[in-house]
This record gives structure tokens, C-alpha cells and sequence, in this order.
């Protein structure tokens, strides 16, 4: 399978557009949302085209292909919009007897990972806004950064899983970085 991985998208139809149309572009089997899909929170700027009805109405419409867990800004009345879950603090996805566990990074982080990682597992999580991909001893850690509100100057990113390889690319679609679980 397919996956495309995306974080803090903060109510911005704009960017969800553009991401989305990649979604169909690359026939991505499945959408991961690691949390904070509808609003900016306090210590964020509005992000560009930022109409978090617009964001539930698109969402909506691949309710069947997403997977998703609740981030810090992230509340009740969101699942009250969306036909999907979203408030789980973690979504355990197993691909091919891959572990894949998702979060925000509120919660769980590379510095409190879960006890159930360990091995040739994946660790992804967003909150931070910064993409990133490592290997810390067998597991694979990557951070999609943002869709909408990049920090420090980065690019607007998305991430991609398949057959035990993530890779991290702009919303151009320009590869950023790729690593393997077996490397």
C-alpha cells in the first residue's frame, strides 16, 4: 500500500487542495493525518486560505481512505464535523508486518517514544511544524513537517510511505529526503 502522511494542516483549504490533488495525481491508497486539521491555535498564524468548513468538506469526501489521530488543537466538536475518527491520542497501522504508529507529537515524540516501537518499526509524528526523517536504532522517525505553516523557513511538505521506504517531499513534489528501514 500507498500512504501519504500529512500534519497541522490548520484549517487551510488552500494547502489541502494542492496536497490533495497529489492524493489523486500518485493514486495514494491511503491518507495518515497526524492531528490539527481544523484550527491554528493560539500560537500560530492564520494559515493562507485558512476555512476550516472548506477543510471538513474536502476531508470528507476520502473519509474511507484516512487514518487519523487528534493533535493538541484538535477538539470533540471537530468529530462532530468529520466522518472519520480523529481523537484517539495514536493510530497503530500494520503494513506487511511493518508497525506504523502515528501521532501528533504532543503526547508521544522521538523522546517518549511508545513502548510497543522497537525493531523495524515506523515512528511518525508532526506538532513541530519541521520536517525530518531519521533511523534511531531500528526504527524509522519521520515528521512530515507542515502542509500549511512551515517553521524556520521550510517548505510546504507531505511525506510518503511504501513498501518500507519514507520519503519527505515538497508540495511541488520535489523529493526532500528518503530513507529505508533496511538501510
Amino acid at each position: 500500500m500507498k500512504y501519504m502522511i500529512l500534519s497541522d494542516i490548520h484549517g487551510s483549504e488552500t494547502y489541502l487542495q494542492d496536497v490533495l490533488h497529489v492524493f489523486e495525481e500518485k493514486n495514494y491508497d491511503l491518507l495518515i493525518l497526524l492531528g490539527d486539521i481544523l484550527y491554528h491555535g493560539p500560537r500560530n498564524s492564520l494559515p493562507e486560505g485558512h476555512n476550516p468548513a472548506g477543510v471538513v468538506k474536502l476531508l470528507n469526501q476520502y473519509a474511507d481512505k484516512i487514518i487519523a489521530c487528534r493533535g493538541n488543537c484538535d477538539a470533540e466538536v471537530d468529530q462532530m464535523l468529520l466522518s472519520f475518527p480523529c481523537l484517539s491520542d495514536y493510530s497503530l497501522i500494520v503494513d506487511e508486518g511493518i508497525r506504523i504508529f502515528a501521532t501528533h507529537g504532543h503526547i508521544y515524540s522521538p523522546e517518549n517514544l511508545p513502548s510497543i516501537i522497537g525493531g523495524n518499526h515506523i515512528f511518525l509524528y508532526g506538532h513541530t511544524h519541521l520536517w525530518e526523517l531519521k533511523k534511531q536504532d531500528n526504527t524509522l522517525i519521520c515528521n512530515p513537517g507542515s502542509v500549511s505553516l512551515p517553521k524556520e523557513n521550510r517548505p510546504h511538505t507531505y511525506a510518503v510511505y511504501e513498501g518500507g521506504t519514507l520519503s519527505i517531499y515538497t508540495l511541488s513534489q520535489q523529493l526532500l529526503i528518503s530513507s529505508t528501514l533496511s538501510e
